[in-house]
C-alpha cells in the first residue's frame, strides 16, 4: 500500500465509484421479479441484495483474473489508461440508468477499457480471442441459454401446479422467489463485484505494486465487495421499474422460473471464468418467463430499446473510453480535465434524474404502452345513442313513413 501513487490512488476511487455504480444499476437483476410481485417489501429486498452481494465477493477471483490479466495486455499499459476506461464507463451507466435501460456494467467496462488501451498502445493492446471467447460469446449466448430455461421452466412450473389451488400455492412461490432471489444477489457478487477487483489489480499490476498474474489482494476484495454492497442498497429504482414492469406482467411462478434460470447461468459462468452480463443474463430470463406463460406478453417496445442499448454499451462505451485517453495523454491538466468532465457529467445527469424520480414508493407504478393509431381512431368514433324501444313499432313506422296518396312535405322557407 505504501507505494502507491497520488494517481494511482485516484484510480482505485474512482473504480470503487464504478463499482457502486455497478451496484445500483444492477440491483434489478437480483430483485427486480420479487419487488413487482410483492414477494418482498422494496426496502427490504434491496437489503437483503446487498448483504449477498457482499458475501459472493469473496467466494471466487476466476472473473477478476480473467479482467486484470485476460482482455488486454499489459505490458506497455500506463495507469492513466485505466482511469480513463473508468469514466467511460461510469458516464454510460448513469446514461442508460437515467434512461430506465438495463444496459450491461460489464460491457461498459470492457468497452472503455478495450476503448482506452487502443487509443493508448493500438490494436495490439487488446487480446482478440479472450474478448471473443470470454466477452462477446457469453454475450450473445447467455440471455437466449437463459431465456429458453426460464420459458422451459415456466411452463413446467405451471403444469405441475395447473390442479392446485392457486392461493395454495402462491405463497410457496413467493418464498421460493425469495430464495432465488437470494441465489441472484450471491451469483451477482461472484460475477460483478469481481470486475472492479480486476480491474483494480491491474492497475496495481501496471503501477507496479504487485506482480503479473497476481490474486486480487485482500483490502482490493473487501473494498469492491462493500461498494457494490452499498450501490445495491441505494436501489436502482428506474431499473428496477423497467425489468420487474416494463417488460412483461410476472405472477410468483414466472418470478421463481426466472430467477432460478438467471442464477444457474451466472454461477456456472462465473465457475469457468466467464465475464458476461448479468443484466443481459436476468433480462433474457424475465422475457423467457413472459413467453412461457400461457397468455403471457412481452412488451417488445421496451425489449426492443433494450436490445438497442445492448448493442450500444461496448462501441459507445469504448468511444467514451478513448475520448477520455486522449485527453490523459495531454499531460496532468488533460487528467485533471477528465476528472471535471466526469463529475460534471455525472452532475447533469443526477439533475435531470429529478426531473421525475422514480423512488421506492412509486417503483411499481408504471403507464400504459401508447395505443396504436388503429385503436387511437376507433376510440375518437362516436356511436348514436342507442335507448330502449317503446310503443307500437308498427305505429312508429306508420308515423315516419308517409302513404303515397300523402302530400309531401315541402321544406320550411328561412
Amino acid at each position: 500500500m505504501e507505494h502507491i501513487t497520488l494517481l494511482l490512488g485516484i484510480v482505485i476511487v474512482t473504480a470503487l465509484v464504478f463499482d457502486f455504480t455497478n451496484g445500483f444499476h444492477d440491483t434489478a437483476n437480483a430483485m427486480a421479479t420479487t419487488i413487482s410481485t410483492g414477494a418482498l417489501k422494496p426496502k427490504t429486498a434491496v437489503a437483503m441484495s446487498a448483504v449477498l452481494n457482499l458475501v459472493g465477493a469473496f467466494l471466487s477471483v476466476e472473473v477478476a483474473k480473467t479482467i486484470s490479466g485476460g482482455i488486454i495486455n499489459e505490458e506497455g499499459i500506463r495507469v492513466q489508461v485505466i482511469f480513463a476506461a473508468l469514466v467511460g464507463a461510469i458516464l454510460w451507466n448513469l446514461l442508460t440508468w437515467l434512461l430506465g435501460l438495463p444496459s450491461s456494467s460489464s460491457h461498459a467496462l470492457f468497452g472503455g477499457l478495450i476503448g482506452a488501451a487502443v487509443m493508448s498502445a493500438g490494436w495490439s493492446s487488446v487480446n482478440g480471442s479472450t474478448v471473443v471467447t470470454k466477452v462477446l460469446i457469453p454475450a450473445v449466448a447467455a440471455p437466449i441459454v437463459a431465456g429458453l430455461a426460464a420459458m422451459l421452466a415456466t411452463r413446467l412450473t405451471y403444469r405441475i401446479g395447473n390442479r392446485a389451488d392457486e392461493k395454495a400455492t402462491a405463497k410457496g412461490y413467493r418464498a421460493g422467489q425469495i430464495a432465488s432471489a437470494g441465489l441472484v444477489s450471491l451469483a451477482h457478487g461472484t460475477n460483478d463485484a469481481q470486475k472492479t477487483m480486476g480491474i483494480i489489480t491491474l492497475a496495481l499490476v501496471t503501477g507496479g505494486v504487485i506482480a503479473p498474474g497476481s490474486n486480487p489482494p485482500l483490502w482490493v476484495i473487501v473494498s469492491a465487495g462493500t461498494a457494490i454492497a452499498l450501490g445495491t442498497y441505494l436501489g436502482g429504482w428506474r431499473i428496477i421499474r423497467t425489468m420487474g414492469k416494463g417488460l412483461t406482467d410476472l405472477a410468483p411462478p414466472q418470478g421463481f422460473a426466472a430467477q432460478t434460470s438467471a442464477a444457474t447461468a451466472i454461477l456456472a459462468s462465473s465457475h469457468i471464468g466467464f465475464s458476461l452480463s448479468t443484466t443481459q443474463v436476468c433480462s433474457g430470463a424475465v422475457m423467457g418467463s413472459g413467453i412461457g406463460r400461457k397468455g403471457g406478453v412481452v412488451r417488445w417496445s421496451t425489449a426492443t430499446r433494450m436490445f438497442v442499448a445492448w448493442g450500444l454499451t461496448l462501441p459507445a462505451a469504448g468511444l467514451a473510453g478513448a475520448s477520455a485517453e486522449f485527453l490523459t495523454k495531454q499531460g496532468t491538466w488533460g487528467i485533471v480535465l477528465t476528472g471535471a468532465l466526469l463529475v460534471a457529467g455525472a452532475g447533469t445527469i443526477w439533475k435531470l434524474s429529478r426531473r421525475q424520480p422514480v423512488t421506492v414508493d412509486n417503483v411499481n407504478d408504471i403507464a400504459a404502452e401508447p395505443a396504436g393509431a388503429v385503436t387511437t381512431a376507433m376510440a375518437a368514433v362516436t356511436p348514436p345513442p342507442a335507448g330502449p324501444v317503446t310503443g307500437d313499432l308498427s305505429g312508429d313506422l306508420k308515423t315516419t313513413i308517409p302513404s303515397p296518396d300523402a302530400e309531401p312535405t315541402r321544406p320550411a322557407t328561412v
